[in-house]
């Protein structure tokens, strides 16, 4: 600290001491904001060990104080990201809002545990709180996921910094099922897994895809005129086909051309967990569409894939390690792989081409325009 600084901190030292053995609440509060000041005005001249002295003594002054004291030092305090954190931690669990918003939302030192420890323990505001930090990690989105109610959930997904686990885009999916607002905030969400995408876009009502739709409006009408059912709308929002999407369908469709996809490849893609790759190749070796593919994948746990890879030509083993691949990309219950396997090899390959032509049908028929 400069000599001046450490001139104000002797005598405030002494006027702490009085403070705490004999002050009023107001004379806390002034002695607080003395302090606060002390602390903003020469932060970077602080080492760690005096940053813990300040620690001791912001603790020690906010006991018994009212919320206002205690909400202004949080704002003050929030965006620093050298202050002290036993203050920082007891300001974010206080069960006032207006005194753990600011350090929820802004502190740097609250690190995942204590935000996760928070979100677990506290009330809806608190976690709305978190769900607006420039940085969330997918740790952090699981828990605001599972516990949100809408509003955290829309606020979660609306941040550019959140980041989500699987599990997490598993129970968004599951969340948008009966809830438009949240399935339009999820549909819009850039980094959404493709999977998880088209399963959204199935249980999506008509509004909510005419929303992902209308937020594209340089392709709507092309989206209009050619899509009407589920999967052929999935295919035509710019959301649901990244660049890597693209790249892994023409990776795949050259493989095929040159005569070097063949049941070996589809379970390598399955295997590594590459859905957009193991979509594609089985609707080669199906001679069907991609879309047409994807519509029967998402459709039902596993008759889709076996009408598919009977008509492909595809042993059991392949197909285990395709619905391996789906029930772990996806929350589609776990398959009882004894029993799909005596369905598997009870499938005639002439009832899946008939099975099969009746999907390309469906796929094909535009309704007429209202």
């Amino acid at each position: 600290m400069t000599s001046r600084s450490a001139t104000v901190s002797t005598n405030l030292l002494d006027e702490l001491q009085n403070t705490l053995a004999h002050g009023t609440v107001a004379r806390r509060v002034e002695t607080l904001r003395r302090v606060t000041d002390l602390f903003l005005n020469n932060t970077i001249d602080y080492s760690d060990e005096q940053i813990t002295v300040f620690d001791d003594v912001f603790n020690c002054l906010i006991e018994q104080m009212e919320i206002s004291a205690k909400a202004l030092l949080a704002r003050r305090l929030a965006p620093n990201a050298k202050a002290p954190p036993h203050i920082i931690h007891t300001l974010a669990f206080d069960d006032q809002i207006e005194v753990a918003a600011p350090v929820l939302s802004q502190s740097e030192r609250l690190g995942d545990d204590q935000l996760v420890a928070n979100a677990r323990s506290k009330s809806q505001a608190h976690l709305l709180a978190i769900s607006t930090r420039k940085v969330l990690s997918g740790a952090v989105t699981d828990v605001l996921v599972e516990r949100g109610n809408d509003e955290v959930i829309r606020s979660t997904v609306n941040n550019p910094g959140a980041e989500f686990s699987e599990q997490g885009f598993t129970r968004l999916v599951e969340r948008a099922e009966d809830n438009d607002s949240i399935a339009t905030c999820v549909g819009m969400r850039p980094s959404i897994p493709r999977h998880h995408y088209l399963k959204l876009i199935a249980k999506a009502s008509a509004s909510v895809r005419a929303r992902l739709e209308a937020a594209n409006p340089h392709l709507a009408n092309d989206v209009s005129a050619a899509v009407s059912e589920v999967a052929r709308r999935a295919r035509s929002a710019p959301a649901a086909i990244s660049q890597e999407t693209i790249i892994a369908h023409g990776l795949v469709k050259s493989l095929f051309d040159d005569g070097r996809l063949d049941e070996h490849q589809v379970a390598a893609f399955a295997e590594a967990r590459k859905f957009d790759e193991t979509n594609a190749a089985i609707a080669c070796l199906a001679n069907v569409s991609v879309a047409v593919a994807e519509t029967m994948m998402i459709e039902s746990p596993t008759e889709g894939v076996f009408i598919l890879a009977k008509v492909g030509g595809l042993s059991w083993s392949t197909v285990k390690s395709v619905i391996n691949m789906r029930s772990d990309l996806s929350d589609i219950e776990a398959t009882n792989l004894d029993a799909a396997r005596l369905t598997y090899e009870r499938l005639r390959p002439s009832t899946a081409q008939q099975v099969l032509r009746f999907h390309r049908m469906q796929q094909t028929a535009v309704p007429a325009a209202g």
